[in-house]
């Protein structure tokens, strides 16, 4: 059964970058591309893995710490190159946990590139599952996640700069 998300419980953020929206999406999908999202101040070797279809997964290695190092990423359920990517969030082993075979589990995390004359503004989205209870959302979004996500898309910034 199909996850539904129509309680539209999540975040949404927005920035605008210097840069085209294909060249935007594939800073998202493109392993050689995914540097900005690792942490700076705890880099690794550990390449970032993208099996770039619907139902693929990406996967990259987070090192928060040398005691809070993890894998996250994501299963793809949406790719229209340029325009839009939708991602069951999570990995296998991970943070977030993700289970394959319950994908209805997981916040799903959509990102839309509009094209703003030669630059591109972002619109990223986490939802929740409608199964998740008031009291798993309010978790989620005290867990760290809004700061999290918001340090991430700040490192595109830096990478793609923004418009004049």
């Amino acid at each position: 059964m199909d996850a539904t998300y129509r309680l539209d419980r999540g975040i949404t953020l927005t920035r605008l970058f210097d840069a085209p929206p294909d060249v935007v999406f594939d800073a998202w999908t493109r392993p050689e591309a995914l540097g900005w999202f690792f942490n700076p101040d705890n880099p690794t070797d550990i390449p970032a893995e993208v099996d770039l279809r619907v139902g693929g997964e990406w996967r990259q290695m987070m090192i928060v710490n040398a005691d809070n190092q993890y894998f996250t990423g994501g299963v793809y359920r949406e790719i229209v190159p340029g325009k839009r990517l939708s991602f069951y969030w999570g990995a296998r082993g991970g943070w977030p946990a993700l289970d394959p075979d319950k994908l209805e589990d997981s916040p799903v995390c959509t990102i839309s590139f509009t094209p703003k004359g030669g630059a591109t503004e972002m619109r990223f989205r986490v939802l929740f599952p409608d199964h998740y209870s008031p009291q798993t959302v309010e978790e989620w979004l005290n867990c760290g996640m809004v700061p999290g996500w918001n340090m991430t898309i700040d490192r595109l910034v830096d990478v793609l700069g923004v418009p004049a």
